[in-house]
């Protein structure tokens, strides 16, 4: 199975909020620092103890996770969230939902190769490609 994992600078549960509702799914696992025992070699600041550890979710049958990284993670790397799917309507929202403070590198429109094709950057940094066959 492949897998994405996600690493966001201290907003990962305000993007999980958005990507639940961008595609209609839940999230099916959600740990934070403070869930962690304590542990004299990985200690964790108070500030952090609300922060993500580890979650996942389920898009259109693939798993994405996703936690708050250590360090500040580079926004728009070469990794991309691909979602094809035959389902108009949850290509249309995620679409919708994501633009929404993000920025838009190719829109959504018809090509030679599917019905749309598009290519944005969420406000959190990540590339998404929609592909509707």
């Amino acid at each position: 199975m492949l897998g994405y994992y996600l690493m966001f600078n201290r907003n990962c549960e305000e993007a999980l909020k958005v990507y639940e509702k961008a595609f209609h799914t839940k999230v099916t696992m959600i740990q934070k620092y403070k869930d962690l025992p304590p542990n004299p070699y990985f200690p964790v600041s108070e500030g952090d103890m609300e922060l993500v550890l580890h979650s996942r979710l389920v898009i259109d049958g693939s798993e994405i996770m996703c936690a708050d990284s250590s360090h500040v993670p580079i926004s728009g790397s070469n990794m991309y969230i691909t979602i094809t799917s035959s389902d108009e309507d949850m290509i249309n929202q995620a679409w919708i939902t994501l633009k929404e403070g993000g920025k838009i590198l190719l829109d959504l429109s018809p090509t030679f190769f599917a019905k749309l094709h598009g290519h944005l950057q969420d406000k959190f940094g990540v590339n998404w490609m929609f592909t509707l066959e």
